[in-house]
């Protein structure tokens, strides 16, 4: 009975690294490696809030992206500005880029002490919210990740 059992066992373990080893095989037959990751936050400003939201950009939110990025939390940042179709199209774009989408796991634990150093507290961080509303529309977003070609 016990020689059954690893018998049993050894079987398993040879097909296990076999699918290892084939998994294995064919990721490395791919032609790209994966890359870092971009979420991308698609904005409208309201009318005549242009220059205000640009301002609340250049202060505080350009204070918590450059602390995440001293902190190693993301890569880089960005913000983008697109020619409106229609009304109901984003006028600007904010990107941020983190290494991989692992980066992205538990980002509320990594980023809170960060959060409270910019914000001072989590009433300053909702009311802050609540102006930032009035001169901006989230009106999508996406999450991109790089292909890199071998």
């Amino acid at each position: 009975m016990k020689f059954q059992k690893w018998l049993l066992l050894a079987v398993a373990l040879v097909a296990l690294g076999g699918f290892t080893q084939r998994s294995y095989a064919q990721s490395s037959d791919l032609s790209y490696t994966e890359g870092p990751v971009v979420t991308v936050s698609y904005i409208r400003t309201e009318p005549g809030r242009f220059d205000d939201y640009m301002a609340y950009l250049a202060g505080n939110y350009k204070h918590l992206m450059d602390e995440q990025k001293k902190a190693g939390i993301i890569l880089d940042y960005g913000i983008y500005s697109a020619e409106q179709r229609n009304e109901h199209d984003p006028d600007l774009m904010l990107t941020v880029t983190y290494a991989n989408m692992a980066a992205l796991d538990n980002l509320d634990d990594k980023t809170r002490a960060i959060l409270a150093k910019v914000w001072g507290s989590r009433q300053a961080s909702n009311a802050a919210s609540i102006d930032r509303g009035k001169m901006r529309t989230e009106v999508g977003g996406q999450l991109l990740r790089k292909l890199i070609l071998k």
